[in-house]
């Protein structure tokens, strides 16, 4: 049988077993209502760019199918987080489209041009180079994997921490239109329509559409607008060529979203430090003042993938695609109606990307070689608005960050036996990043380009032009061991790399200089740059079919060195005087990273009740020692080491999750009922404690109830999320004076004037202070509370 073939029947295969997964870590599917199970053993992933049964993948993955992830009643790419150990996967704040990853550790938080994310997002294995419209809504899906990690020999400099794969579905070769509704508490309402047609025996083409919406999860007392809501369209047209059998399939695809959400504003953790505003009692409603640019999130982009069989051992592949995305978004730091630290900002993201990738099938060696170019544009402008003093201080920067990456890859397997294989890759990469960033302070208004009508404050005190070159090589070794096909043990040795930049929010002006308050452009440059990060990783891990598929299990254990941590920061500061914000980047130094992953599910019981029906019980469960080892930071321009009181951000000690699940045949039907208990301990928001915005160790509580008539013809659904109405923080903003080395806040002793807000009534002692406004800034933004939902599914 030809790869081609063989790998259309492993997807189908896949499809059909991934299908069936019930809420939680799916990576050990079993064909619900089958007499038999449809064990790992078919479960089909392409984590080494290839297709593979999951048990041969030396690599920490969990799979979710789409049909899987609907039963769930999983809404976007973030509810995956919750059952995937040792990830963290979660909007960013201020709006509904910006994620912020991280696995086992590594990250990004910021999504400014400077910064890139740790953690690669693919869609259709295609890079997505900025955090900006990833949250991506989860309809017309076939699957989604998620890799732990560093695979930059495959993936490139950024899956330094791991790689999320969104996978879409490709169109059937009949006719095909499906319908999902959805209605729910808070005023959900969804609307997804899917329909495709073949065009004669080889052309295909499909189209799908997406109208999401939900009110707010509370208001903003000041616009009147409704905060934490949801309003989202969305479409994905696609026209395939071959396939099925021929031995060239021609893919090209085009989405498109939009999102006119109203801008999520933060929950004040304390009371107004100038106005005495009082704390809200519901944490899900803000009072900014801000709401120019109006929120407004464009995507869209354009792919094809083509796969062409050039012999029974050799396959063709190339990864075509151009993206763009355009943000406009108004974030009130403070969260009050006055100016006191408000960014209106604008991002603009452009791509262009081509991969080229040669496959070889052999009888006992297997692999690929790949070549990856990328050409990414990131542009982001923004004011920083203190008005709440005399000044009226607004300082405006434009940070244009243009990357240009050439890749060379390879990973191949050898089978030496049925049971022992070694697996060796490797990837070259060419990264240059170049930078143009100014910065210009405006008093009495905002900057030109945001409407404001202030005057420029003398020469600017960023104008940087400056490029840096980063190559580097990261090698990936696994040895595997299968003492017969359903049971693998593996070690492996893999390095990660992510490029390095320069600070967009830096100010030149302050950059140290041979000639004080007159740096060289050489002398800025050394002051916005900072250097890539690495990490090298040593896995082992253990996957296994037990009891005749009775139990599959999959256990990891990892060790990672990571140097050169980048951690991006924004602090109070001041520039020619004035008080303002700036960007402080540093290579924090080493960190050390050892963990335990396990995933399991077993079947409890079948026949039970009645006949096909069947008992389950799925769990995962990760834990990770992360600790800093070196972090060094200027404290009165000495450098400093203070580990001691530094954390990892965004990366809780334990995660867990346990899925019940129940189905049984109803008629020629079959209900499925699931529930599903998570649990995330303490989780630190930014490297430096903060008790107000940390959060505790906290569980969610979900459940479903879904009926699929005969031959899946139709569903219908009840959903409930965070049934305990469990409300927990995902992330926040301080700009509160601290201990520089300690990061403890600092409370006054005696009443306190604030010199940088005249007329302002001195603080009361055991007072905090205010580090930029007058207000002080110590803002939260939460998870989404209790959601109650029915959606129903028409096929034709």
């Amino acid at each position: 049988m030809r790869p081609f073939a063989r790998s259309l029947r492993r997807a189908v295969l896949a499809t059909s077993a991934l299908s069936m997964i019930a809420f939680a870590p799916p990576v050990f599917a079993q064909e619900e209502g089958a007499s038999t199970d449809a064990s790992d053993n078919e479960i089909i992933v392409t984590a080494r760019r290839r297709d593979e049964r999951l048990i041969d993948v030396p690599v920490a993955i969990t799979a979710y199918s789409g049909d899987a992830l609907a039963k769930a009643g999983a809404i976007d790419i973030t509810d995956i987080g919750q059952t995937t150990p040792n990830t963290t996967l979660e909007v960013s704040r201020g709006s509904n489209s910006t994620l912020s990853a991280f696995i086992r550790g590594v990250g990004q938080q910021d999504p400014v041009s400077g910064f890139e994310q740790g953690v690669g997002i693919y869609l259709d294995d295609v890079y997505l180079n900025r955090p900006q419209a990833a949250v991506l809504d989860i309809y017309d899906v076939e699957r989604i994997e998620v890799l732990r990690g560093p695979q930059g020999t495959l993936y490139g400099r950024n899956t330094i921490g791991g790689a999320v794969k969104y996978v879409t579905k490709q169109l059937p070769e009949e006719f095909s239109l499906k319908i999902k509704g959805t209605l729910g508490t808070y005023d959900q309402a969804d609307l997804i329509v899917t329909a495709s047609a073949p065009i004669g025996d080889l052309l295909r083409v499909g189209v799908s559409g997406a109208r999401l919406s939900r009110g707010g999860f509370g208001d903003n007392l000041t616009t009147g607008l409704e905060n934490y809501n949801k309003d989202v369209w969305a479409g994905r047209g696609t026209v395939e060529l071959g396939g099925y059998g021929a031995p060239v399939l021609i893919r090209i695809s085009g989405d498109y979203s939009k999102d006119k959400s109203d801008p999520r504003g933060g929950h004040r953790l304390i009371a107004g430090l100038k106005t005495g505003a009082p704390v809200l009692d519901d944490v899900y409603d803000s009072r900014g003042g801000l709401n120019d640019p109006k929120q407004e999130i464009e995507a869209y982009g354009l792919a094809m993938n083509v796969t062409a069989e050039l012999s029974d051992t050799v396959t063709l592949r190339s990864i075509s695609a151009w993206r763009k995305d355009n943000s406009a978004t108004p974030i009130d730091f403070d969260a009050l109606p006055a100016v006191d630290v408000d960014v209106p900002g604008y991002y603009f993201n452009e791509q262009l990307s081509q991969e080229f990738q040669l496959l070889y099938e052999g009888e006992k060696l297997k692999g690929l070689l790949g070549f990856y170019y990328l050409d990414a544009k990131a542009d982001t402008l923004f004011d920083v608005r203190i008005f709440n003093n005399v000044a009226g201080l607004t300082a405006f920067t434009e940070a244009d960050v243009d990357t240009t990456t050439f890749a060379v890859f390879g990973d191949f397997t050898y089978d030496f036996t049925d049971q022992f294989s070694l697996s060796v890759g490797g990837r070259y990469t060419w990264d240059k990043r170049e930078a143009h960033i100014l910065r210009q302070n405006y008093i009495g208004g905002g900057s030109p380009v945001f409407g404001g009508a202030g005057i420029a404050a003398g020469a600017p005190s960023t104008n940087f032009d400056g490029s840096r070159s980063f190559n580097k090589f990261t090698p990936r070794v696994s040895l595997s061991y299968k003492p017969n096909p359903d049971h693998n043990f593996y070690a492996s040795y893999s390095q990660g790399f992510k490029g390095g930049g320069f600070d967009p929010r830096g100010v030149g002006a302050n950059a140290p200089a041979a000639i004080p308050g007159r740096p060289t452009n050489d002398e800025v440059a050394n002051f916005l740059s900072f250097r890539p990060e690495k990490v090298e990783s040593y896995e082992v891990g253990y996957k296994g079919s037990l009891l005749d598929g009775a139990v599959n299990v999959a256990l990891a254990g990892f060790y990672a060195d990571y140097t050169d941590v980048q951690i991006p920061g924004s602090v109070a500061c001041t520039v020619s005087g004035l008080p303002t914000f700036c960007g402080v980047v540093s290579n924090a130094g080493k960190a050390k990273f050892k963990g335990l992953e396990f995933e399991g599910r077993a079947r409890l019981g079948q026949d039970m009740a009645t006949p096909g029906d069947r008992l389950t019980f799925s769990t995962a469960l990760g834990y990770i020692d992360a600790e800093y080892k070196e972090y060094i930071t200027n404290i009165a321009s000495v450098p400093t080491d203070v580990a001691a009181f530094r954390e990892v951000q965004n990366t809780p000690k334990w995660t867990a999750s346990g899925t019940l699940a129940y189905s049984a045949p109803v008629g020629d039907g079959d209900i499925s009922f699931a529930t599903t208990l998570s649990y995330r301990s303490k989780t630190y928001q930014f490297e430096i404690p903060n008790p107000y915005i940390d959060q505790k160790g906290f569980a969610l509580w979900d459940a479903s109830l879904v009926y699929t008539a005969p031959d899946e013809r139709w569903s219908i659904g009840l959903f409930g999320k965070n049934l305990l109405d469990k409300q927990y923080k995902t992330s926040g903003y301080t700009f509160m004076v601290a201990n520089p080395t300690t990061g403890a806040l600092v409370q006054t002793a005696a009443p306190t004037p604030v010199a940088a807000c005249p007329g302002m009534a001195p603080l009361p002692a055991g007072s905090l202070i205010p580090a930029l406004g007058c207000e002080g800034v110590l803002t939260a933004f939460y998870g989404n509370p209790r959601q109650v939902f029915v959606t129903g599914t028409v096929k034709f």
